[in-house]
């Protein structure tokens, strides 16, 4: 059963800020697709030799065209951490 701290945690984990009714809606929906994968587990596939791809694959690409840009204010509102209108992102090199 998932409760609600685990929604919660995915929630935020997610960086979604939900409200208390939408927390209860995530949190059904999310123990009907666990169940779900419960049912799934209990098919006998003993006998079902594995598959690499069961539905033909078509290469899909989509026209490379230019679009609108994203505001910068959007794009600073949605990141985890700012510092003088710049994301901040953590070091990954080493100092030299």
């Amino acid at each position: 059963m998932v409760n609600r701290d685990q929604v919660a945690h995915v929630a935020a984990l997610a960086r979604l800020a939900l409200s208390d009714d939408e927390l209860d809606e995530l949190q059904v929906s999310m123990q009907q697709i666990l169940s779900a994968f419960e049912t799934l587990a209990e098919v006998d596939v003993a006998d079902v030799l594995p598959t690499a791809q069961v539905i033909p694959l078509a290469s899909v690409e989509r026209p490379d065209v230019i679009g609108d840009p994203l505001q910068r204010a959007d794009v600073l509102r949605n990141a985890p951490r700012v510092e003088q209108e710049q994301i901040r992102v953590p070091a990954i090199l080493d100092e030299m």
